[in-house]
């Protein structure tokens, strides 16, 4: 029997397509060779993928890149929604258990989130990425802010909702940044950062924030004044 020449070697055929399989083959090849594929031709070839069959999922790479933090996002939601228990929890249980959930989501992602993050210089290019997430985490804090709001009498005491619900975003992009930075085992530190910011919006809801502000801003300070020395 004559053997195969390995140059001749018939690529493996890929699997069948999906915006899931190619989104892995994505963010598996940028772990392994530490920077994006140079073209959409030469990635569908290394995979043996035809390329019409790529454009049938995503426009461009950068549509790879928002879409894998919406699956984040759609992750931690279909977490939270596995526990029958969730939907009795009060709004700002909700958005811990959200924001815990989350970020056990990127930290099992940790490799390829760095690398998302800081592959750029500029920090605005790199956040590019993440204006479909964005428009998922206002909805979410947009939607306890109204269930809030209509347990309030007065329209006076009811809260602005695309204001706060913005605010939630802000809130999102430090943690992410305070979680990038954090050393701690197990990132205890961002545990403790995720529940005295929550802590403290959820006090500017109620009108009643200066403990919990003062408190969460002496948490910062402190973590703050250690990495710098």
């Amino acid at each position: 029997m004559a053997t195969t020449n390995k140059k001749n070697t018939i690529k493996q055929i890929a699997p069948s397509l999906s915006k899931e399989s190619i989104t892995t083959m994505y963010m598996e090849y940028v772990l392994e060779n530490g920077h994006r594929p140079f073209s959409v031709f030469k990635f569908c070839k290394d995979h043996n993928i035809e390329e019409g069959a790529f454009y049938n999922y995503f426009g461009s790479f950068q549509g790879i890149r928002e879409n894998i933090w919406v699956s984040f996002y759609e992750n931690t939601v279909a977490v939270l929604y596995k526990n029958p228990a969730y939907a009795t929890y009060p709004n700002r249980e909700k958005m811990l258990s959200f924001f815990y959930t989350f970020f056990e989501v990127l930290t099992a992602n940790r490799s390829y989130v760095l690398f998302a993050l800081q592959e750029q210089k500029d920090a605005l290019k790199s956040l590019g990425q993440l204006r479909d997430l964005r428009l998922k985490v206002r909805d979410f804090a947009g939607n306890l802010i109204e269930e809030a709001n209509e347990e309030k009498s007065s329209r006076l005491t009811k809260n602005p909702v695309s204001i706060f619900s913005e605010g939630a975003w802000l809130q999102t992009l430090f943690l992410i940044k305070f979680w990038i930075d954090d050393n701690s085992a197990r990132f205890e530190k961002t545990d403790v950062a995720i529940e005295k910011s929550v802590n403290a919006i959820f006090d500017v809801f109620n009108t009643t924030p200066l403990e919990s502000i003062l408190d969460f801003g002496k948490f910062i300070f402190k973590e703050n004044f250690s990495r710098s020395n």
